[in-house]
């Protein structure tokens, strides 16, 4: 009955990502869904493509693992994101019109700081999508254990590739409302019964204490502060200069809706991450053993204790709501993470070389850049050892270091230029990549309490402060570098995005 109800979901998500292409008529539907979506989808859309799969499989294991302490990067980081995003950035992307946050690096500081920060956004999601590939390959493994995980992951790719690749945004849109439904009911009832086999939610709650699971700050050495307040600055603002969030933005019908639907989903994501935490501390009070496990070295077979868990200590109807649910995280996200890169590629990046394109030709191009990225992500995927967490991280670096910094300065700060914004990716990334060399035996060992403070810094701080250097030296420096800003009404008259709002 599991496999049969599984097999039934994935057809039914296909089918509608192909009744979905049926609203897609040109390039502006299937990037942004025509700016017109009401604010239950918005929502579903914010949280669903921010729910996936290491919120449910890997944060979960890490906090059984160590604690709060050590998750600091999701939920606490990147609900911190879309916070922020719905307060100081919501109202400044939908106003301008754009199809893609590239085009905003356009209109401000021109083609050449574009394409470097397109380049490393797009770069940015490989990460993040080869995190929801290993984890759909992950679950189809654990369903289906006469495959290999690699062979898992590709029939997995293969499905949101095709999903995705019919109705873009549309089809994004459509299958997070179905999805937010299926994971907030499936991992509420999953948690409501794994509760009452450990005994009740105050007993895991206090096992959870008493084993210092809930402490948010327990540690003393340096190495492990920098690695609390290093991932919680690269989710929270590494991911602000990302297409998906641009995207649910631009993709709201107006934009009050944009504000309310990028903030409910953001507070409501960070209530409901401890939802799965809890799931994965009621395994380690109903059998200890399971402690041990989330010890693993093994990253990818740590992921694999909840799944596993709940075939073996729940009845069927518990495994089809959760197996359920944790195929809407992953799918939706997945399917999230695909179009975003493919946006920015083709709008930003590729179009020097389209301009004269036909729309019809432009969303072939759309389509087919999707598919590239969706083979990369998936190579990744097969051959990546990281967990889903570190994948995600790692991705965000990218956008902290390059991207982030030119945005803010950008839409809050008058005298930041054009030449500041090129110092600042210019400064920014040798800094970073060489501290990335200089430090990789040395960070993060807990190990070493002996060492200086300075090589306990993750290296993306130092390229973030690197970055802002830059930006305030070549803003104040005499100006060699301009850009004569075009009008943005006139950028997304030109983008092919203007609806009147």
């Amino acid at each position: 009955m599991l496999i049969g109800c599984v097999i039934v979901y994935m057809a039914a998500t296909v089918a509608v990502g192909i009744y979905a292409s049926s609203r897609v008529k040109d390039s502006k539907d299937f990037m942004v869904a025509g700016r017109s979506l009401p604010l239950y989808m918005n929502f579903a859309c914010v949280f669903a493509t921010w729910f996936g799969a290491e919120t449910v499989l890997s944060v979960s294991a890490k906090f059984a693992h160590k604690g709060l302490g050590f998750v600091s990067g999701d939920p606490f980081g990147a609900s911190t994101c879309l916070v922020l995003v719905a307060f100081f950035f919501a109202r400044t992307f939908y106003r301008l019109e754009l199809l893609t946050i590239g085009d905003y690096y356009h209109l401000r500081y021109g083609k050449f700081v574009e394409v470097i920060t397109s380049l490393g956004i797009a770069s940015s999601y490989l990460g993040w999508t080869s995190a929801q590939l290993s984890a759909l390959g992950l679950v189809t493994n654990v369903l289906f254990p006469q495959l290999t995980l690699n062979q898992s992951i590709l029939i997995g790719a293969v499905i949101v590739t095709i999903y995705t690749l019919f109705g873009g945004m549309w089809s994004v849109a459509l299958t997070d409302v179905i999805q937010t439904a299926a994971i907030v009911l499936g991992l509420i009832v999953v948690a409501i019964l794994l509760g009452n086999l450990a005994g009740g939610f105050d007993v895991v709650v206090a096992a959870a204490h008493k084993e210092g699971k809930l402490s948010l700050f327990p540690h003393i050495k340096a190495a492990a502060w920098m690695a609390f307040i290093g991932e919680f600055i690269t989710m929270s603002l590494g991911s602000i200069p990302q297409q998906d969030v641009f995207q649910r933005v631009t993709s709201a019908k107006n934009e009050r809706t944009a504000f309310i639907g990028t903030l409910g989903g953001g507070l409501f994501y960070f209530g409901f991450a401890f939802v799965p935490m809890f799931i994965a501390y009621s395994a380690v009070v109903i059998d200890p053993a399971y402690a041990a496990h989330f010890q693993s070295e093994d990253a990818r077979e740590v992921q694999k204790i909840l799944p596993t868990l709940i075939l073996q200590k729940t009845p069927i109807w518990c495994q089809v709501l959760f197996f359920g649910a944790v195929l809407s995280a992953i799918l939706s996200t997945a399917s999230g993470t695909l179009l975003a890169p493919a946006s920015v590629l083709t709008e930003n990046v590729l179009q020097p070389f389209t301009r004269h394109f036909s729309d019809k030709t432009m969303l072939w191009l759309l389509r087919i850049i999707l598919t590239l990225v969706a083979v990369v992500a998936t190579t990744i995927s097969v051959n990546s050892e990281s967990t889903m967490y570190e994948m995600v991280e790692s991705g965000y670096k990218v956008t902290l270091v390059v991207a982030f910094v030119p945005l803010v300065c950008g839409i809050y700060w008058a005298r930041a230029s054009t030449q500041g914004a090129v110092f600042s990716i210019l400064l920014s990334v040798p800094v970073w990549i060489g501290t990335e060399y200089l430090l990789a035996e040395k960070a993060l060992l807990d190990e070493i309490t002996s060492r200086p403070l300075w090589q306990c810094v993750p290296p993306q701080l130092y390229g973030l402060a690197a970055s802002i250097i830059g930006m305030l030296l070549g803003s104040f420096m005499p100006q060699w570098i301009k850009h004569a800003q075009p009008d943005a009404a006139e950028l997304a008259k030109k983008r092919g995005v203007t609806m009147g709002h």
